[in-house]
C-alpha cells in the first residue's frame, strides 16, 4: 500500500509541512489544482461571512492496483478521519 497526499500548496510549503509533521509519505504539490479538478475536489466554497472562494474539499480516495478509484471519503474531518480510514483499511 502506498499513501500520497496532495494539496494546492507549493513544493516548498509541502516540504516544510512534511518535515514539521514527520510524515513518512509523499506529498504532491498541485499548485495549478489540476489533480484536484480531475478528482472533483476543487470546489467553490462559501465562508461563514458569505464570501465565496475556490479551494480544496478535503477528501480521501482509495485506488486499487489498477488505478481505479475503489472508495471515496468526501468532506472529511481531519480530527476523526484517520481512525475512520484505518477501520476501513484493516
Amino acid at each position: 500500500m502506498r499513501v500520497v497526499g496532495c494539496s494546492p500548496d507549493t513544493v516548498e510549503a509541502q516540504a516544510a509541512f512534511k518535515a514539521k509533521n514527520h510524515l513518512p509519505f509523499t506529498l504532491l504539490a498541485d499548485s495549478d489544482h489540476a489533480i484536484a479538478e480531475r478528482f472533483g475536489v476543487w470546489v467553490l466554497r462559501t465562508r461563514p461571512t458569505g464570501e465565496q472562494n475556490w479551494g480544496i474539499q478535503r477528501s480521501t480516495f482509495i485506488l486499487g492496483p489498477d488505478g481505479v478509484v475503489r472508495r471515496t471519503f468526501q468532506q472529511v474531518d481531519p480530527a476523526t478521519h484517520a481512525k475512520e480510514l484505518l477501520s476501513h483499511l484493516l
